[in-house]
């Protein structure tokens, strides 16, 4: 499986999603080994300098765990709390006006490139399908809150490359296009800590706790429209289900 070596998302961390997708869907299982850093390198053909780097954030944030003398095992799982299915998604923009906050949106990056084993999954598709990635940084009252990360499947979303999604609600845009990512149909949600990327995009320092939440969006079938992958300043946000 090889990686995307022209995205903005380094490969370190492209590793560290497609190593967790492996252990969250049962492909690694509690108490296994991982392949060596060697093994890891070939297959994803990238230099052992990056796959040790993915392994050793991969141990601190508890995924793995390096043992002296015998290699790196799975660790036991994160404890999972069910976030709960609405048929109502709330955008970023309606949550910032909500609060009396103005939104804003800025766009950081474009980026095509082929499908990897998750959103293969989701999107039912094989790894020749072409991938549409935006990235933008939001912001309420012109404060960075959130950096967006969405994949789309380019043939029925390449339109996006036409919008204008500054300062927009992208899922406005959507529904201007017939398109209704009306629930999320599986998310997850952790603590992370901002990387040197996060800290520039956010404006935050490196080390600061960041929620991370994976989100696969979904029509009022359960189709799929889009996956999310946001970063967002945990100091700055808050959750709750009322």
């Amino acid at each position: 499986m090889k990686l995307n070596e022209t995205s903005l998302t380094p490969l370190y961390q492209q590793l560290m999603e497609d190593i967790k997708y492996s252990i969250e869907n049962g492909k690694y299982n509690y108490d296994d080994k991982i392949p060596t850093e060697p093994e890891l390198s070939a297959d994803y053909g990238v230099s052992r300098i990056t796959v040790r780097r993915a392994v050793d954030e991969l141990c601190n944030e508890g995924y793995l765990i390096k043992k002296q003398g015998k290699g790196t095992f799975v660790c036991k799982p994160k404890l999972l709390r069910k976030i709960e299915r609405s048929n109502e998604v709330l955008s970023f923009s309606k949550a910032c006006r909500q609060n009396g906050m103005k939104p804003g949106a800025r766009v950081l990056d474009y980026q095509i490139s082929f499908a990897r084993l998750d959103e293969q999954n989701f999107f039912h598709v094989d790894e020749k399908t072409k991938i549409l990635y935006i990235k933008r940084v939001l912001t309420a009252d012109d404060t960075p809150i959130m950096l967006e990360n969405n994949f789309y499947v380019f043939e029925k979303f390449k339109f996006l490359q036409d919008e204008t999604l500054e300062n927009t609600s992208l899922f406005e845009v959507l529904e201007k296009h017939g398109l209704h990512a009306c629930k999320s149909v599986k998310s997850t949600l952790e603590i992370v800590k901002a990387e040197s990327h996060h800290a520039r995009d956010l404006d935050v320092v490196i080390g600061e706790p960041l929620f991370y939440m994976n989100v696969y969006f979904g029509d009022e079938a359960d189709n799929p429209v889009f996956i999310g992958r946001q970063y967002m300043v945990g100091s700055r946000y808050k959750f709750n289900n009322i």
